[in-house]
């Protein structure tokens, strides 16, 4: 099952259902959907006295939503540029505007967000880690304290951000990793037309190593 947006020939106008009209409807309904969803998390969060934190991570993701089915599509004038919504299909889109750039992964933006994906998944796999065996001591003995904690990640690399900072670390890596996913794709197409790795062009043309023989670019 895959609901595919419109053809590009139809540019940014309303398609028939059975053409893509379908996607935009469902397109509509779904950013309401999510719209409505994060302002009752505002009023949940301002109800129970919380911080708008859960809100704001939210809108990060519907922002990186936003970007694929909205934003980039009018920025290159289509909806057809959007991607469809199935799951072969999905992936078939993903593929496919990868190699339109060539290697998608020359992308220096796509490159940070990949980094902080990994890093927002490493620093609580070791906070998660840590927990997992502070409370879970061996027979007969104590279970560990937050200063336990501290202590381990300061003799392990020297520095511990603390017990409130290592959520406020993830939730910053998180954010920072859709932040800049939706970047990496809305340049594509609208300020970047090439193959991404001709972007990496001027580190060929460094000083340091330009024109030398046998170097990288000599």
């Amino acid at each position: 099952i895959s609901i595919d947006p419109p053809p590009i020939e139809y540019g940014l106008a309303a398609a028939p259902l059975r053409d893509g009209g379908l996607w935009q409807l469902i397109t509509i309904c779904a950013i309401g959907a999510f719209v409505s969803w994060a302002l009752r998390e505002v009023e949940i969060a301002r109800k129970l006295g919380m911080g708008l934190h859960v809100p704001f991570a939210f809108g990060v993701a519907i922002f990186a939503y936003v970007t694929l089915v909205v934003i980039r599509p009018i920025l290159m004038g289509a909806w057809g540029y959007a991607f469809p919504y199935g799951i072969f299909s999905h992936l078939d889109w993903v593929s496919n505007t990868g190699y339109a750039y060539g290697n998608f992964h020359y992308n220096p933006a796509h490159m940070i967000a990949v980094s902080l994906f990994f890093t927002t998944t490493l620093a609580l796999a070791l906070h998660g880690a840590l927990i997992l065996s502070a409370v879970n001591p061996a027979k007969g003995r104590e279970i560990r304290s937050p200063d336990h904690e501290d202590t381990f990640f300061r003799d392990l690399i020297g520095y511990s951000v603390g017990t409130l900072g290592i959520h406020r670390l993830g939730l910053l890596l998180a954010l920072n990793a859709g932040f800049w996913s939706a970047v990496c794709i809305v340049i594509s197409g609208t300020i970047w037309f090439d193959e991404w790795v001709v972007w990496w062009d001027w580190y060929l043309q460094l000083p340091w190593w330009a024109n030398i023989p046998g170097g990288v670019n000599g």
